[in-house]
Formats: C-alpha cells, structure tokens, sequence
C-alpha cells in the first residue's frame, strides 16, 4: 500500500516536471521566435514593417476566390484585391516545386541525437557533426547572448545565395541560446590547413599556394559582394581563419555572422554593438565600424595565408606581447627578404617558376600591407582587393606586369572619392551586376 503511494505521488511530480519543461520550451520557443522576426523584419531596411497574417479565407474574399484582374508576371501571379477597405496586391506562385531557403525548426532531442549527445570533440569552438534525417550536417552551439546566434542566422541566411557563405538549414529555437543548423563542409577549418601549428599538429598536407591564392580571391569576392550587392552594405566584423570553412572541394564557405551589422541607410558607418576577437584600429578607438573594418581584417587573413602564422599563437617570429602579427610585418617587410616571413611550405614549392612566385608573393604581401593600413582612408575597397587578387592569379599565365605597391596601381581611389562613395553609400551599378552575377556561380576565373 505505502508502495503504490509512492509511486503515485512520485508519478504526478514527474508529470508536474515534465510539464514545467515543455511550458518552458514552448516559452523559449516564442520569445526566441519574436527575436527572429523581428530581427528579419529590420533587415529589409532597419525599420519595423507591420508585417501581418490573413486567413486563406480572408484572401480569397479580397480577390473574389482570385478571379479578380490579375497579371503573370515570370513565375507569379498576382492578384488585385481590396482589404479592409485598401486596394492591394496578393502574390501568389504557379510553380509547386519552387523552393525558397528551407530553414527549419529542430526540436533540442533532436540535434542531440544528431549529435549524439554533443561529445567533447568538436569542432572548433562552437560546432558538432551531426546527422539529421540522412544527411551529414554542422549544428552550432553557442554559449553567449541569444541575440548573437538570431543575427548569425538572419544574415546567414540572407548572404545564402553567394556560392562562398555556409549555407543555414534550420534552427532550434526551444532552447534558452538557439541553435543553428548549417550545411556539413567535409575539408574543415581553413585555419587547420593554414597554420604551421596546427598543420603540424593534425598532420595535415600543407596547402598550396596556388589553392591559397584562390581562396583569397573567392573571400575577397564574398566580402565585395556583402559590401555593394546590397541597398544597406553588410559589414561582417567577425572574418578570420577560424570563421572560414572548406567543402570537399576547397571551396570556401564563410560562417560566423555574429557581430554582422548592417550600415543605416544615409549613414557613412554604424555603432557595432560587439566586437570581435580582430579589430580595426578605428573601430577599437570609437566603436563606429564601416566596410574598411572588413577590409582590414582580410589583410590580416592575406598576411596570415602567407606567413602560415596564428595571429593569436605566433610561434616563428619573436615578437613582443604587446604587438601583433600586422605590426611586425608592417615593420619587417620594409627592405626585409620576403622569404624571411613566407611560410616555408609555400618556399618548398620554389621550382621553375620560382621568378614568377616571386612577384605574386610580393604583390599579395604589398595589398596585405594596404588593406590594413592604420587610416582606414588610406585602405583600398574590397571591390579593389579583388579586382587586383584577379590580377595576380593571372600573372603567371599571361605574363602580366604586376607592378610594385598598390597605390600605383590605379586601383585605389583617391581619398576624396573614398569619402565621397562613403556618404553616398552606394556603389556603382555596373560593380553591383557584375558581383551579383558571378554570385550566382563558381568563382571560377
């Protein structure tokens, strides 16, 4: 009898518990939900939009079961119709398989069968490989302000169409952080490939120079393609090695958009409410960040690829604790040998070319130098860094003279028309097709 008692009494508090559990997903689920909206919302042009629900019944009493005046236009049609006495235009699609990005919700039993119960090894920091309904995938576990990991997915997944960012999959928004779930990039962390550390440590085959040099290029592209493909330009403020994944092809795929921030419109920069482990001068003096802070992480990322060195973890070079990576090379590639600061997987490929290597190292250590120069001012756009990365891939196949610094190049503009392009906020049309078009295939020049 005291038996039966127990159990009963033990059964109704599991129920009590387990009911507490599910109110309070279904909670997190909410107020995470509401973040998501209306951080999705602000996206389209930093304003709240009252975007509202109808009833399939409410729309087809506005169009008259859609048989009012009606156009087709590509893959649409759209509806004349009146709601609550305003005329309006109701869209809808012919095309039944037409499928937009597919971010879906996950529940957290889920991504922890995915990943079987999130083991020690990782990768990197934040992410776990999983599997998710047959297919191989990387979920994101962040330990910091849900609003960091809603904003990754926001711009994730509005940067998603550029063949160079990791694609976003779903969510898990039943969770106090939200969890991300993102296409799997079978060749890792372009960090273990790059650093003589860890190189050495996972006994990876260091990578080519050439594949390096590409790399940079599809980067520099990307970050273009942030900066002028849109009406408000997107600073990612979070680029570095770790940040930057390979797929089984070596393709590039960018991640890491927790601290991206997009520039007001009529505003020439914008106050970046995080920082990053990598910050440009100008942005660590004032917390106001424009497309230069990009810039000048990239060269840091150039200077990186090129010396094989962690700028957190520098193990040739003997530099004092208070300086960094960029103010040692700044200091030393001034009348120093290159091969002094090259990484020496990059020398060992020395062969017949070895004039022709040379040059290319020189000129992607001259634009490494620009891109983080301390005045901003004095920095080329990302549209200039990967017109000349173009250049300099080009060079031992054409034969083309690359010149010496830079700034005499006649890529950078003058800093008058810096300042100017700034305050307008725009980019031209041309630089906008053309970056727009060669998103939407393989980089491949």
């Amino acid at each position: 009898m005291r038996w039966n008692w127990f159990a009963s009494y033990h059964f109704f508090f599991k129920r009590i518990e387990e009911r507490k559990q599910r109110e309070e997903r279904e909670r997190l689920f909410y107020e995470n939900g509401s973040k998501l909206v209306e951080k999705l919302i602000a996206s389209c042009n930093a304003k709240p939009i009252p975007i509202r629900t109808f009833s399939a019944q409410q729309l087809r009493q506005a169009t008259n079961n859609f048989s009012s005046e009606k156009l087709v236009m590509g893959f649409s049609i759209w509806y004349k119709g009146s709601l609550e006495g305003r005329f309006v235009v109701i869209k809808g699609s012919f095309v039944r398989n037409a499928k937009p990005i597919p971010i879906r919700t996950f529940s957290p039993q889920q991504l922890r069968q995915a990943t079987n119960n999130y083991p020690s090894q990782h990768l990197g920091i934040y992410w776990y490989k999983g599997s998710l309904e047959g297919r191989i995938v990387l979920i994101k576990r962040l330990d910091n302000l849900a609003y960091i990991a809603i904003n990754d997915l926001v711009i994730s997944a509005q940067m998603s169409g550029h063949s160079n960012v990791l694609k976003p999959i779903g969510c898990c928004l039943h969770t106090r952080i939200p969890m991300l779930v993102f296409e799997f990039a079978a060749n890792g962390l372009l960090a273990d490939r790059i650093y003589v550390s860890r190189v050495t440590e996972l006994q990876h085959e260091p990578m080519v120079w050439e594949k390096r040099l590409k790399i940079a290029r599809q980067i520099a592209h990307t970050l273009s393609y942030f900066h002028t493909a849109f009406p408000r330009p997107v600073i990612h403020m979070g680029i570095f090695m770790h940040s930057i994944f390979l797929d089984e092809h070596d393709v590039p795929k960018l991640s890491h958009f927790h601290f991206s921030v997009s520039i007001p419109e009529g505003e020439a920069d914008v106050d970046a409410p995080f920082r990053s482990i990598f910050c440009a001068p100008e942005f660590e003096a004032t917390g106001k960040a424009t497309e230069k802070a990009d810039v000048y992480a990239f060269g840091r990322i150039l200077l990186e690829l090129l010396t094989g060195e962690d700028s957190l973890n520098i193990t040739r070079f003997t530099i004092d604790k208070d300086s960094t990576l960029v103010a040692y090379l700044h200091n030393r590639a001034q009348g120093s040998c290159i091969n002094e600061i090259m990484d020496p997987a990059i020398l060992a490929e020395d062969g017949d070319g070895g004039a022709s290597l040379q040059h290319q190292l020189q000129a992607v250590v001259d634009l490494g130098l620009t891109c983080t120069e301390e005045d901003p001012q004095r920095r080329p756009t990302m549209v200039d860094v990967t017109k000349q990365l173009r250049r300099i891939e080009r060079f031992t196949q054409t034969g083309e003279e690359l010149g010496g610094n830079l700034q005499n190049l006649k890529l950078l503009e003058s800093v008058e028309e810096h300042a100017s392009a700034s305050l307008k906020r725009n980019a031209s049309s041309d630089e906008i097709q053309a970056v727009n078009k060669a998103s939407e295939r393989p980089l491949e020049v």
